[in-house]
């Protein structure tokens, strides 16, 4: 069951009830999974720390798990040169967390893709969750070594695991747009991946918008996951 609206904070009930809205919409109400968010803190990302885009994607994604899990927290991965353990952002606690976390790291770096995706394939298998992992993965560029990347997801694709890729600033996203349509079965499969931009200001967004761009195709993989007998 989604998380009591009376156990939330204030600051994030209209999120929540943003994410039920395109839930319905999308025919997923009572979907269960367990939302993972992860964050590029490449040095271009400088920016989208500082402007608050960064924390803002993850108060809605929290609102997204508030209908999805229950346990309030979202497992959180930050990579640049390579992928940093994950660490919990909580509905308790979740008010400059973002800035915080990305602090602690220390100096930014590049943009391993691949490290990132391996951090939360672990998370998720040691977790031994029985729900699917919804994988919020956000970035402004294109990955170190493109191969690997698409490797990665390629193999993850035997997993429950849906990744949805965000991209930040007003880049075409070419590699992206790639993964997002490799072929199914000859590389992966299932088609376990989506893509949207969320362009030079993503706050700008709106929720209803954001919400309806993350559940786009996640409908979809649903169906073929059960369809492979990759989830029950």
């Amino acid at each position: 069951m989604p998380i009591n609206f009376d156990k939330l904070p204030a600051g994030l009930v209209d999120l929540t009830k943003a994410a039920a809205v395109s839930l319905e919409k999308n025919r997923l109400t009572g979907q269960r999974a367990a939302v993972y968010l992860v964050l590029d803190r490449s040095r271009s990302m400088s920016h989208y720390y500082r402007n608050g885009s960064v924390q803002h994607l993850a108060e809605r994604a929290l609102g997204l798990s508030a209908q999805l899990d229950d346990d309030g927290i979202i497992p959180t991965v930050f990579f640049d040169s390579d992928a940093h353990p994950a660490v919990d952002i909580s509905v308790d606690d979740y008010q400059g967390s973002i800035d915080r976390h990305h602090k602690a790291l220390g100096r930014m770096g590049t943009t391993n893709y691949a490290a990132a995706m391996d951090e939360v394939i672990d998370h998720y298998l040691d977790s031994a969750s029985t729900d699917p992992a919804f994988v919020i993965f956000q970035t402004d560029g294109a990955p170190d070594s493109r191969r690997a990347t698409e490797q990665m997801l390629c193999r993850a694709a035997k997993l429950p695991l849906f990744w949805q890729f965000i991209g930040f600033g007003p880049g075409r996203f070419d590699f992206l747009r790639k993964l997002d349509v490799l072929e199914v079965p000859k590389k992966r499969v299932v088609d376990n991946a989506g893509f949207f931009p969320a362009g030079r200001a993503p706050k700008r967004m709106s929720d209803a918008e954001l919400y309806d761009r993350l559940m786009g195709e996640f409908p979809d993989w649903l169906a073929a996951a059960r369809r492979a007998g990759i989830l029950d």
